[in-house]
């Protein structure tokens, strides 16, 4: 049974984490796109964001989707088809959606290009709904959530290196001066994502993924615990709203940059990239970092580990950096804080609660400071939201989906129905920022970690009242 796996099984993780890369690399072009799409279409700073609306709804339709053919069918739909086949039918549909690119260039259509985006969003909402409950499968239940936290590391491989191939294809050797060329450039980076998408949908036919895990995040009380539904645990449906807003404020903070950076600090629009990239490897950053327990339960080698990772995915995001021939001057002194992270890290003890409290309060004082700063300082600032926001999703997760046993599966396509967040959220502060400036429209990021210290607060007490504590964990005894 999976929860009495000892160790990890690498061999199962490493094809799945194929499709995490992905998700991250069309998540952070899409930052990318939106002052583009802006300039190029005469856009508002509420209507751009609709990129990210196209792309984050798709997952609540995809959910949406996945559950009415489950219930007319009177059967979990991806229990039936089995965990791999789901992950192949979601990556055709998303190169289905790239293929739509080559029309919507050819033809300048905004449309359509929103249109080829959603689709892709539904083939990556299957995706998540298999892939985030397998890689807590995959090993010993207790390091589940750093396992997921590891292939969100993968994932942000993807949203680092990104905004850097788009912006090449797009602007290529700095030429932006023709708007309808740039339309024109998207095409080619899609197509090629688009056949990716159809070798790793092979690739995954044959690996030796299982088909059907057992029950995944069983606990000893989750037997005992069974409520017939999902929405019957009060830990999902507030998990629920936490996913909203922490994939909310992860995708506002870095889609809402470029316009902040054009307009209040005089960037041009091709040199904005190496800042999304390093607001994307921020999340590769702390997700390295909080992934260190995944390798060795020898609490020394963590200890050493915990800052030799951090370093080293800086040291990627200067590396792709450095080929893509951008100066490396203004980053350096982001090593500094790095710190601040690593810190955070070890007070957390590994507990996806507390872990969940620390950050969304770090969170908060990174945006305001933002905030109450003007030039770099701002700019760094709002970086750094990406080192705290790079752990949330496995701890909501972790916590969202503990104790619920055979509803699990139920429970993962509730949570990435609520991704939806990244385009509502972004939405909101891109007409916050119309009304107002952009420098203030960041409040709407204060407000989604406010809530994500709440439900850090109360979910603990939740689970300890249905026997799950995670507590355990922190002498590292797995």
């Amino acid at each position: 049974m999976s929860t009495n796996q000892i160790k990890t099984n690498w061999g199962q993780f490493i094809p799945l984490v194929t499709v995490f890369f992905f998700w991250g690399f069309v998540a952070a072009s899409n930052d990318i796109l939106i002052p583009v799409f802006k300039e190029a279409f005469d856009l508002t700073q509420g209507q751009s964001q609709l990129v990210s609306v196209a792309f984050y709804v798709a997952y609540t339709v995809g959910s949406i989707i996945y559950m009415i053919i489950s219930y007319l069918t009177k059967g979990d739909l991806i229990n039936r088809i089995g965990y791999k086949n789901s992950l192949a039918l979601g990556l055709l549909i998303s190169a289905l959606g790239t293929l739509l690119f080559y029309p919507a260039a050819n033809s300048g259509s905004f449309e359509l290009m929103l249109t080829g985006l959603f689709v892709v969003g539904l083939g990556f909402s299957l995706q998540q709904t298999v892939a985030n409950p397998l890689a807590i499968a995959l090993g010993p239940i207790t390091t589940g959530s750093q396992r997921l936290t590891l292939a969100g590391g993968i994932n942000n491989l993807g949203t680092t290196i990104g905004p850097l191939i788009v912006s090449f294809a797009i602007f290529g050797s700095a030429t932006s001066g023709n708007t309808t060329l740039d339309i024109e450039s998207v095409k080619i980076p899609y197509l090629i994502l688009g056949a990716a998408f159809l070798f790793v949908a092979v690739f995954l036919k044959f690996s030796s993924l299982p088909d059907k895990p057992e029950a995944v995040v069983a606990t000893d009380s989750s037997i005992a615990n069974d409520r017939g539904h999902a929405l019957k645990y009060p830990q999902l449906i507030l998990g629920m709203i936490a996913i909203f807003v922490y994939v909310g404020v992860e995708v506002s903070t870095a889609s809402n940059l470029p316009a902040y950076m054009e307009k209040d600090l005089g960037f041009l629009t091709k040199d904005i990239a190496p800042y999304i990239s390093l607001y994307w490897a921020s999340l590769m950053i702390g997700r390295w970092t909080g992934a260190v327990e995944a390798f060795t339960d020898k609490m020394d080698l963590q200890k050493i580990l915990r800052f030799i990772a951090p370093y080293l995915a800086f040291g990627v995001f200067l590396l792709v950096n450095a080929i893509a021939k951008h100066d490396l001057t203004p980053f350096y002194i982001y090593a500094l804080i790095i710190l601040v992270l690593i810190g955070a890290d070890m007070a957390s003890k590994g507990n996806p609660a507390r872990m969940l409290l620390i950050f969304s309060v770090l969170g908060i004082l990174a945006l305001l400071i933002g905030m109450a700063t003007t030039g770099m300082t701002s700019v760094y600032a709002f970086t750094s939201v990406g080192l705290f926001c790079s752990t949330l999703w496995p701890c909501i997760f972790t916590l969202a989906v503990s104790g619920l046993g055979k509803n699990t599966s139920q429970g993962s396509s509730f949570l990435i129905m609520m991704i939806m967040g990244g385009g509502i959220v972004s939405w909101l502060q891109g007409v916050v920022a119309d009304e107002t400036t952009i420098h203030a429209s960041y409040v709407v990021g204060v407000i989604c970690f406010a809530y994500l210290a709440f439900y850090a607060w109360s979910v603990t007490g939740i689970l300890k009242n249905q026997g799950i504590s995670f507590d355990k964990k922190v002498s590292g005894g797995h």
